[in-house]
């Protein structure tokens, strides 16, 4: 029987999908052709790998992480750690080196696990659907005799019918599918984010590998629980879920967007380095598309005069620029 996910588009999901769109696109717009993608590109790899594991209770942090994808050597870390950590930058790498793939196989899901799980499996073999009975809290996953047609079901549907939604939805259902079958006998966390990862990138909503989504469950992992938790409670209907990931898809690339004006302003003809009340305005302007001189200073609680120091450089990198009459002008991004 063909898997069928059970859902509804409402307005409220509608909405953020539409949000998460118009951001994709202006980020997309701002990066063309620019020398620091690499290094947002590397950032992203660390942030995703850092929360993916430490979803999973790696006690990594952030530096260390970046430390190990630098290539440099870390003490007083145990070998697991570091294992898990490396697993999962490859892991990253694999798809990335993928994205393209038009049709995912059985084998493409188990090598993927056989690089995420090396030396770091409970239970269970590496790149190997699990024999075993598991249990997730109060849940039981399918019988293990049922997982390769479970897995089967969704396959067609990612290879047949996933691209009749918005990367947005499909790369949400992958994700909680992957997690509700729970495939393996260890490591379906991992490998069900990076899963559902590579769905945005073989439809080419990643395009260029920058977007860390991973931060978004990392930050609220008890949310994240609970939004996997309340499809069961709702007898399979995965709205709840992708209204819940669709919201972190937005504020993902709200973050990327900020970082993107970061490093444009770095880098740019005029370097700047933006101070946190910069990134505040910017932070203002994105939420309110346009703001009077008074409203800045205002809200931010500087003089006027403030205000255009913050501004004026923000204007001559690019990235604000002044429009209207010189009595009602009003700033917007550029």
């Amino acid at each position: 029987m063909a898997y069928q996910p059970g859902f509804t588009v409402t307005p409220r999901l509608l909405g953020i999908i539409e949000e998460v769109a118009a951001l994709r696109e202006k980020i997309i717009s701002a990066i063309v052709q620019v020398a620091w993608i690499p290094t947002l590109q590397r950032d992203t790899r660390v942030r995703n790998t850092h929360s993916s594991t430490a979803i999973e209770g790696n006690p990594l942090t952030l530096d260390q992480v970046r430390a190990l994808e630098e290539g440099r050597a870390l003490t007083a870390v145990t070998e697991r750690s570091r294992r898990e950590i490396l697993n999962s930058l490859a892991g990253l790498r694999f798809i990335e080196k993928r994205a393209r793939k038009r049709h995912i196989t059985h084998e493409d899901v188990l090598g993927l696990h056989a690089i995420i799980g090396a030396e770091v499996m409970d239970q269970g073999r590496t790149g190997r659907y699990r024999d075993i009975l598991v249990k997730v809290g109060r849940y039981l996953p399918p019988a293990p005799e049922m997982v390769s047609g479970l897995m089967s079901e969704l396959l067609g549907w990612w290879n047949k019918e996933a691209s009749k939604w918005s990367p947005a939805i499909s790369s949400a259902v992958i994700h909680h599918r992957v997690e509700d079958i729970h495939p393996f006998a260890d490591g379906n966390g991992r490998t069900g984010r990076t899963l559902a990862l590579w769905e945005l990138y073989r439809r080419g909503f990643d395009t260029h590998h920058i977007f860390s989504v991973d931060e978004f469950y990392w930050e609220n992992r008890p949310r994240y629980y609970e939004a996997l938790g309340a499809v069961r409670k709702q007898g399979g209907d995965l709205t709840s879920w992708l209204e819940y990931t669709a919201e972190g898809l937005r504020l993902t690339l709200e973050k990327v967007w900020m970082r993107v004006q970061r490093l444009s302003a770095e880098s740019g003809p005029k370097k700047i380095a933006l101070r946190s009340k910069q990134e505040r305005l910017l932070q203002m302007l994105r939420d309110q598309k346009s703001l009077a001189p008074r409203e800045i200073w205002k809200a931010i609680g500087i003089s006027k005069q403030g205000a255009m120091d913050l501004l004026n450089p923000l204007i001559e990198a690019g990235l604000v620029c002044r429009v209207g009459t010189k009595k009602s002008g009003r700033y917007i991004l550029a």
